[in-house]
């Protein structure tokens, strides 16, 4: 029993050494083309920094088609109504580029934000997902001084003060 056992455990080594000295190796920064239609975007993320409330980013996501057959996006699925994407609608060749144009509208939005944007298309590999972050900071809000009261004081013919103020009704009197 225990020799079949060394012989079997020797068999399974002896295979996978071989199969390791067979398989090719590839550079890290080698580059294959999937098999089927492959989407590759420059950037996955953009952070559009501090934008003040009620400000519209706008930002365009490149992409390439490293796959082999014709890439088509069919939807782009949205985390908030608050963003509105766009995209490249014509089917995009093996090696050819396209766009996802993504504008946020951050009305009503406030603090830090994460739109994530799902790319629903015939890739190889799945959907594929970017997103917009940055800070929304609350609008400056107008701020109105009052200016100080316009008072007009004057003395009657008796000596009396009288005071007059433009911006109310009441007339305050004083003697003297």
């Amino acid at each position: 029993m225990k020799k079949a056992l060394v012989l079997a455990l020797s068999l399974a080594f002896a295979g996978f050494a071989a199969q390791a000295q067979s398989t090719a190796v590839q550079p890290a920064n080698a580059q294959t083309k999937a098999a089927g239609p492959q989407i590759q975007f420059e950037e996955m993320k953009y952070d559009f920094g501090s934008i003040k409330q009620g400000d519209i980013v706008e930002h365009t996501f490149k992409f390439k088609n490293v796959g082999t057959q014709p890439l088509v996006i069919s939807n782009i699925g949205v985390s908030c109504g608050c963003t509105t994407p766009d995209w490249t609608k014509d089917p995009v060749m093996p090696g050819k580029s396209g766009i996802v144009t993504a504008k946020f509208n951050s009305t009503g939005k406030i603090g830090m934000q994460n739109k994530v944007l799902t790319v629903e298309s015939n890739s190889a590999a799945g959907n594929a997902m970017v997103s917009l972050v940055g800070e929304v900071k609350e609008a400056a809000t107008a701020t109105t001084e009052m200016a100080p009261a316009k008072s007009d004081v004057s003395s009657d013919a008796d000596g009396k003060q009288k005071t007059k103020s433009s911006d109310s009704k009441i007339k305050a009197k004083r003697k003297s």
